[in-house]
């Protein structure tokens, strides 16, 4: 081991050493972004940039579940990349299917976060195949956000509600007093699942772009310019850190 890779390590131990003092989150969502600068910067494929991005998760989920880390929300589709080129469109699918494959396999418990209706319906056969009789054998839980907006979700959770509402053969107005914060809550993507504690986002970007817009009302945010395939257990470690010396008071 040369001496950076000395250094690297005797920083990693250190900032291990400074979390087992804290708390770290139940619920940690990362924006995986940067993956096509990433190929960009390297010389690589637009392709090949995704792929190491997708081959950065299943890494990057063990680092969770070694931390003691239980639930974990993915974004690797929003609705707004539907408007990219096909070919680039037909590129993810495969990727983004082979991922979903591969961590049902490594034994994770895999939920979908998204509106699968508008993926093409081979891809969204592929998935649901993937996870009809999958098993889970690990402690961690990964919400795969695929076709994902956080406002349609919140769209879509408040008509799901009021049509299940409509089914109990309630009035309008009934209907309207008995849409509330919880009630919602119960028809997101992540009904029954805490909130997220911490955001990651990587690239440089800081925004949400409506990730988790229900859900993050009090969650503590994590920006940094690494591109995401280039992500590293140390750049985790630090984010933790940071959220952990964070005073978090809910508004209070």
């Amino acid at each position: 081991m040369d001496d950076d890779g000395l250094l690297y390590r005797v920083y990693e131990r250190r900032l291990l050493k400074e979390l087992a003092a804290f708390e770290l989150p139940r619920h940690l969502g990362v924006i995986i972004d940067g993956n096509r600068r990433w190929a960009k910067a390297t010389g690589a494929s637009t392709a090949e940039g995704h792929r190491m991005g997708a081959a950065k998760i299943p890494e990057f989920l063990q680092w969770c579940e070694e931390l003691g880390i239980g639930l974990v929300t993915v974004w690797m589709l929003s609705r707004d990349n539907l408007r990219r080129p096909p070919e680039e469109l037909d590129a993810l699918y495969g990727i983004i299917t082979d991922t979903v494959d591969l961590l049902v396999r490594e034994g994770y418990a895999v939920r979908l976060a998204g509106n699968a209706d508008i993926l093409p319906a081979p891809v969204r056969a592929a998935i649901t195949c993937l996870r009809s009789d999958a098993e889970p054998t690990r402690g961690l839980t990964v919400n795969v956000a695929i076709g994902y907006g956080g406002r349609e979700e919140i769209v879509d959770a408040v008509r799901e509600l009021v049509l299940d509402l409509g089914d109990q053969g309630l009035d309008a107005a009934q209907i309207a007093q008995a849409i509330s914060v919880e009630s919602i809550a119960q028809h997101l993507y992540t009904a029954g699942q805490p909130d997220p504690d911490l955001i990651i986002r990587t690239s440089g970007e800081q925004r949400l772009s409506g990730f988790l817009l229900w859900q993050s009302v009090h969650s503590e945010f994590w920006f940094c310019e690494t591109y995401w395939p280039g992500f590293r257990r140390v750049d985790l470690l630090r984010a933790l850190r940071d959220f952990c010396k964070r005073e978090r008071r809910f508004g209070a």
